[in-house]
Formats: structure tokens, sequence, C-alpha cells
């Protein structure tokens, strides 16, 4: 995630020594590592709990991977700001620990924390998208992995038994991802048509698959270019203070629009197939804390042709990472 992303986290964070603060980093990385472990569990095998020993063995693929795209964006962030002597904070990892009944990945993401002024655009380019370019590459390698290695139907039939009776499914609260461009082109290219694929109500039970399409969702978040966002940093870097502004306003509408869709369209049955009550509750969060205008920075110029370029591929990662409807429950 952006490294002033939960900033206020960071900020009641107090100074500490050295060794104090790398035992924090690891600690908190021990702790995500279990909840996320957890979840993973939960994902791929539909237990709730207790869990047996070989339960435990079936949740790492889930928490190696998830764990591996965090760290890969995250340190992406952290080395571009070394190289411009930026000083910053090692990752800190934030573990969310899996309720009973609620929705999550064992994790509320990583952030990192910026402690001197980041003095030009270039250097808040390069910070802003080595985290997300860095990521979304790991996240194919994942995929890549997920979609060339899939199991086969009986794997899906040890977790439901009667998935392929007509009775499944019926009386029960039902859970689907939503489809990107960048999930439909890969199927496409890596999976046989006649071999069998899970639907998307069913993605989750495949590690690799789900933490793959939970990486693009946490790296559309934080493409959207708004405020502090990386999303915001690339934008601003890449044109000026006024055309940010003008395109985070833009894509404020947009989530405005898609959240409230996604809350009155179960509401009143509208039968829409796109919106998500959640990008309104994000909305609420850019608006608030990260804030919709980027902040200046001390020195501004030109970014070179290679850099552009490399802001236009983290604008296109951004589309085909994005989902209009990421979560779709149904009941």
């Amino acid at each position: 995630m952006s490294e002033n992303y939960f900033d206020s986290f960071t900020q009641s964070i107090p100074e500490k020594k050295p060794w104090q603060r790398y035992l924090l980093h690891l600690g908190l990385f021990l702790v995500t590592s279990v909840t996320t472990l957890l979840a993973g569990i939960e994902w791929t095998t539909g237990k709730a709990g207790p869990f047996e020993l070989t339960d435990f063995y079936q949740g790492l693929p889930y928490t190696l991977s998830i764990l591996f795209i965090l760290g890969v964006h995250e340190f992406g962030h952290y080395f571009a700001a070394v190289y411009h002597k930026v000083k910053v904070t090692l990752p800190y990892f934030i573990p969310f620990p899996p309720i009973p009944g609620f929705i999550n990945f064992g994790t509320m993401g990583a952030v990192i924390k910026t402690k001197s002024v980041i003095p030009t655009n270039k250097a808040m380019f390069d910070i802003g998208v080595a985290g997300p370019v860095s990521g979304f590459i790991a996240c194919l390698l994942v995929l890549i992995y997920g979609f060339t290695n899939l199991p086969g139907q009986n794997y899906l039939l040890q977790i439901h038994p009667d998935y392929f009776s007509p009775e499944y499914g019926k009386n029960a609260i039902g859970l689907e991802f939503g489809n990107t461009l960048l999930f439909v082109i890969m199927k496409n290219i890596f999976v046989n048509p006649s071999q069998f694929f899970p639907p998307m109500s069913e993605i989750y039970h495949y590690p690799y698959l789900c933490v793959g399409w939970f990486g693009l969702f946490v790296t559309a978040m934080n493409l959207i270019p708004v405020g502090q966002l990386d999303g915001g940093h690339i934008i601003y870097s890449m044109f000026d203070e006024k055309k940010q502004e003008a395109i985070a306003s833009i894509s404020m509408i947009i989530l405005i629009v898609l959240g409230v869709v996604g809350v009155i369209n179960p509401i009143f049955n509208l039968g829409l197939h796109f919106g998500w009550s959640g990008w309104l509750f994000w909305a609420l969060i850019l608006y608030f804390f990260i804030k919709v205008k980027h902040p200046p920075v001390q020195h501004f110029e030109e970014l070179s042709p290679g850099r552009k370029m490399l802001g236009y591929a983290a604008i296109l990662i951004f589309i085909l990472s994005f989902s209009p409807t990421p979560l779709i429950l149904s009941f």
C-alpha cells in the first residue's frame, strides 16, 4: 500500500530504539503470518475451526503467497525511497484476525512511512510507482502458477461434496469475487476450454487464484488517482497539481456512484450488475483521511519519457486490475 496509507496508524507508534523497531516490524510480520494462515485455511477449506494439523498445511500456500505479494509491493516503495535518499521505515504488516461471519483476508495490507520530505516529483513518482508495479508483477507470478496448476474437480468436491447437485447453494448466502479484465485474459490464455474451471463464486477455495485476485484488488485500490495513494503520487508527478485534482475529483464521483448503486441495488432489486457498497465506504475514507488533492512538492519538473511510459503502464495496470463489483453477496 501507499507509504502514506494508514498514516495515523504509523504516527501512533512512538519512536523506539533501532532494535525495538526491528522487533516491532518482525512481531507484526509474525502476527500477520498467523492471521493470514487462519484466513487461508478458512478460504481454501471452507472450515471455520477447530482446525487440525493438516489444515494448517493447506493454509500455507495462501499465507506465503499473500505475504509475498504484500512484501514485494512495500519493498518496491522502500528501495525506491532508499535510492532517492528519502528516510523511510521498513514495512509494517497489518494483521486482521479472522472474525466469524466477517469477510476478511487475514490482513489489512502493509505500509511504510516516510520520515523525511520527498523533495521532487521525480522522487515522488519513483517511490509511488515502484510499489504497485512490483506488486503487480508478484500478482502475475502467483496467478500464472494458479492458472497453470489447477487441481481437478475432486479438489472442489472434497470441500463441497454436493457441488454438482441441483440443491447446492440453495437457501445459503453466496459470495462471488468480481471479475477483472486481467482475470478474463489470463483464463483465456492459460486454461483449456475443455478443462474444469471454478466459477468466481468458488475461486476463493483456490489459494493462488484467491491471493492473486486479492493482490489485484489491493493494487487497484492503491492506484486510484486520489490524494496520497500511489495513484495520486503517479498522476500528480506526471502532470501537475490542477490536473491531478481534476482527475481525482472525477475518480471520487465514479467511486461514489458505484458505492451508491451498490447500496440501493439490493434494496430496490434493480437487477444492476455493477456497483459495490464498499466503494462508498472507501470514498469516505479517501475524502476524510487520504484527501482528494495531492500536496505539492518543493521542486516540480517534467518527467523523462521513460518515467512517463512507466506511469502509463501503471494506469493500464489499474484498468486491468479494477473491478466495479469486487464482492457480490447473494441471499
